[in-house]
């Protein structure tokens, strides 16, 4: 049975039944592993406020307002585990899964994953998550937790076609298999167009009420892992055509920029390779970050002394230093710098706003940072300073791809190789994307299968 919430509820958690939604807010704490927190996948606090910071300038060296969505607040730790619970539903809902007989598979680097062994253990289901061996500690960890088995593969972040592989095999070893893949899904694409999307154009009027902005959005700035995340900025678009998409890489690893490949340590992002669910026609301009910079970086909020410095070298208030010392992972500090660089490449100012997200927190790398420590020691004062003007205040506009015709084209053409040559889409399937009526028709999908699972819930209540 399905009990979590629409599309519209995970965008408008106030339209939730309120006997549910005052249970869901009771269990965040008091129970996590209570399927009612089905019902907190939303961007919302119980308030009915955007989970959010405004970065001081004092940080970004820059005049633009820097904005950050956070996901730490959701269910699992990671706004990952909305798209997972999105790709369950359609399946559910569209007879494609059954609880009763199918076992999932989450192809994963690691949110996903966790996400995926949340929701399924919640919406009563057997999982089996699929990602490298080389993550971090605390992603294993969190699976187990939540009651899913794991099959680990070769490699590390950029190792998303052995993930692949296994998949095959699984799905070729049992009829009951159900691979549920967040870079070929369009739940996965529907959850951040339409929640993240709406939620973010939304938060420009919040906003613009407390003096930052003139309500409009700017540029969004987004890497790309399964490139879920990145769609909300077609949202935007739709809203205002000038808008800026902004996409992130690691240096290490530049697909995207310059057909590059390697390895990196930015978990989350950079597989490698182009998703099926990318729309990169729709995309401004393609910026490549050093991991090493983005893990240093997040040295600064992990460390005690980063954090004192923050507020007495750069008077940095208090609170609001202490609210972001937990509050970004790897990626997170990946698109607070490619927002950075976003500010200083389009010249933006005062009156801009940039939204960037931080898809999970630190508690997923306490053992990075450890790691961090023993290679480049704990910070003080100076090295802190250094970092930041360095790292934040000093970052360049250099590793950056416009989004001319030309370059969308050829990005759009890297998908060839994965999903015809590999994954078996066919040709036509892939010009199809060429059309925005492609994309179109998916984002209304989401009507429809609100309607479904509103017409499922009227059925329950009848027979009950």
């Amino acid at each position: 049975m399905i009990t979590g919430p629409t599309f519209e509820e995970m965008l408008h958690p106030q339209k939730i039944a309120p006997e549910i939604r005052a249970k869901a807010l009771a269990a965040r704490t008091a129970n996590p592993l209570d399927p009612v927190n089905l019902f907190n996948i939303t961007w919302r606090d119980p308030n009915n406020e955007v989970y959010h910071v405004v970065l001081p300038k004092e940080l970004t060296g820059v005049d633009a307002n820097i904005v950050v969505i956070y996901g730490k607040e959701f269910p699992s730790g990671s706004h990952k585990v909305g798209a997972a619970y999105s790709v369950l539903l359609e399946l559910e809902l569209f007879g494609e899964v059954d609880p009763n007989v199918h076992t999932l598979v989450w192809p994963s680097t690691g949110n996903y994953g966790i996400g995926g062994a949340w929701v399924g253990g919640r919406m009563g289901c057997k999982s089996l998550v699929v990602l490298p061996a080389g993550m971090s500690r605390e992603r294993f960890e969190r699976i187990e937790s939540y009651g899913a088995s794991i099959n680990k593969t070769v490699g590390s972040e950029s190792n998303v076609k052995e993930i692949y592989d296994e998949t095959h095999r699984l799905r070729n070893s049992d009829p009951n298999i159900r691979i549920l893949n967040q870079f070929e899904v369009m739940g996965n694409y529907r959850f951040h167009y339409h929640v993240t999307g709406n939620t973010i154009v939304e938060l420009a009027a919040e906003l613009q009420a407390k003096g930052v902005g003139t309500g409009k959005i700017s540029a969004y700035v987004s890497a790309m892992g399964s490139s879920g995340t990145i769609a909300a900025g077609d949202r935007l678009k739709q809203v205002w055509p000038d808008h800026k998409i902004v996409g992130l890489e690691p240096i290490q690893c530049p697909t995207l920029y310059n057909n590059g490949y390697g390895v990196h340590d930015i978990q989350g992002i950079g597989d490698k390779h182009v998703t099926w669910i990318h729309n990169v026609l729709n995309m401004d301009a393609i910026m490549c970050i050093d991991d090493i910079e983005c893990k240093k970086g997040l040295q600064v909020f992990a460390e005690e002394a980063g954090r004192q410095t923050l507020i007495n070298r750069y008077k940095m208030d208090a609170a609001l230093v202490e609210k972001l010392g937990p509050l970004f992972g790897i990626s997170g500090i990946c698109n607070i710098l490619g927002a950075i660089k976003t500010a200083r490449y389009y010249n933006m100012g005062k009156d801009d706003v940039i939204v960037t997200v931080a898809t999970d927190a630190l508690d997923r790398y306490h053992s990075v940072m450890d790691s961090m420590a023993e290679c480049y020691g704990h910070l003080d004062e100076a090295e802190t300073v250094g970092r930041v003007e360095s790292i934040f205040k000093g970052m360049r506009t250099d590793w950056i791809m416009p989004g001319t015709p030309e370059a969308r084209e050829r990005w759009h053409n890297l998908k060839y190789y994965t999903w015809v040559e590999q994954q078996g889409k066919s040709v036509e399937e892939l010009d199809a994307q060429r059309d925005p009526a492609w994309w179109a028709e998916h984002q209304q999908r989401v009507q429809a299968i609100d309607a479904r699972l509103a017409a499922l819930r009227e059925a329950d209540t009848r027979r009950s």
